[in-house]
């Protein structure tokens, strides 16, 4: 007895300990609101770390797992691959959307009315050509380092590894240090991981204390709705994909392994923050590492199933506030093709979706007075959205895994299933 206690405390005693730390952040962000202010900092330095960590953490992974794929674990079919179950599941979930508003109809909140000069100040005159090559470059080496331009540093370092594998044996040391530095890195997680519990604890008692209430205003109803169907997507088609990877096995361990990515999601509002935890859960998961170390980085720019489906409801709720009809086919798929865009745009930063917001607005060229409805809902429904845009991107890693290596790949991979988070 005393032996199985001690595994089980080995196997999940940082997990218990992160659940002690949130349900006393949200006792006190609940009861003592007042507090919150003193105990913010310490959840910003904890997130302040897996930010700095981020970026040289997201830079070895993609490098080095690009570089040093061998000629069994083909590069092209695991991206070509990446793509389809990418542009699938975020579809997926805003066909979702679209359903269930057409069976439960939300009736637009009556917002105050703010003007919209504030929120559209950032280069007006700007053509999608300036937008598209400002999301996917930069002009100077320094700004790569900035999380504003994500998607511009994913590129770069998936480039990099590319150039590193094609330089044959004079790259070869430069590899070798690509492996080396990404598992400095990844030690370097776990360190960081030890504050975790009072990290995540404080940042549950500010949004409880600040955030939490404003639930209960003008938007309860498209909030609830969006949380409900967030809640069942999360459940039902995240088991489903799990399912469909690797049978009841990878059902069973992807939630075994989700719970910490799960909390770091919902309490950060974050999936930069959350893909260091990710693709320390990916081995659990029996997800290949050639195929976690691209996806995951991948997914946490790319990959947004919580976006497309909030990007659904503001637009919905846009339309009805203003009194367009919604469900016109072209709307329909103009929405589409806009959800697939957001899902990209959108950074992987808390309330990154304000980019996505403005780039919905200026599509369908929406008046003033549907803004201030987009923006409080897209704040509002962060928590979830990260949620499912942060742990959706392990599950497609399965999916990958299944559909570019073989039905066994989740199975082949044995590395993680005994030792859980660790």
């Amino acid at each position: 007895m005393e032996r199985q206690t001690s595994n089980f405390l080995r196997s999940y005693g940082s997990i218990l300990l992160l659940l002690l730390g949130i349900v006393v952040g949200s006792f006190v962000g609940g009861f003592f609101p007042g507090t919150v202010v003193w105990i913010k900092p310490l959840g910003d330095v904890f997130l302040n770390l897996l930010f700095a960590a981020v970026i040289p953490l997201l830079f070895f992974a993609i490098a080095s797992a690009v570089a040093n794929i061998d000629g069994s674990q083909k590069l092209g079919r695991i991206i070509s691959t990446m793509a389809g179950v990418f542009l699938g599941t975020i579809l997926i979930a805003a066909v979702c959307t679209i359903i269930a508003l057409w069976f439960f109809p939300v009736e637009a909140p009556q917002a105050v009315q703010e003007p919209a000069s504030t929120l559209l100040e950032d280069d007006p005159n700007d053509t999608w050509g300036d937008r598209l090559v400002r999301f996917v470059t930069v002009d100077e080496f320094y700004k790569l380092l900035s999380r504003e331009n994500m998607l511009a540093f994913v590129i770069f370092s998936f480039l990099l590894g590319v150039a590193a594998q094609r330089s044959g044996e004079a790259g070869a040391p430069f590899r070798r240090f690509l492996l080396s530095a990404n598992e400095v890195m990844k030690h370097l997680l776990m360190l960081i991981m030890k504050v975790a519990p009072l990290g995540l604890g404080a940042y549950f008692a500010y949004q409880v204390g600040t955030i939490g209430p404003a639930l209960f205003g003008f938007y309860a109803k498209p909030l609830g709705l969006y949380y409900l169907l967030g809640a069942f997507y999360f459940a039902v088609f995240f088991s489903f994909y799990a399912y469909v990877a690797a049978g009841k096995t990878g059902v069973r361990r992807f939630w075994k392994n989700n719970i910490l990515p799960s909390a770091t999601a919902i309490s950060t509002c974050s999936s930069i923050a959350t893909m260091p935890v990710n693709l320390a859960a990916a081995p659990g998961m029996g997800i290949p590492p050639a195929v976690a170390n691209v996806v995951i980085p991948l997914g946490t720019t790319l990959h947004k199933n919580g976006s497309s489906m909030s990007s659904i409801i503001k637009i919905y709720v846009a339309f009805v506030l203003i009194g367009w009809d919604f469900f016109e086919p072209m709307t329909l798929l103009t929405a589409l093709g806009i959800t697939v865009l957001v899902s990209i745009v959108a950074g992987g930063i808390p309330n990154g979706g304000y980019i996505g917001e403005m780039l919905m607005i200026s599509v369908y060229g929406l008046p003033t007075e549907a803004i201030p409805a987009v923006m409080i809902i897209g704040t509002l429904v962060d928590p979830m959205a990260t949620v499912l845009n942060a742990t959706g991107d392990t599950v497609a890693a399965m999916l990958v895994s299944r559909f570019a290596l073989g039905k066994h790949a989740v199975h082949s991979n044995e590395g993680g299933e005994a030792d859980g988070m660790e």
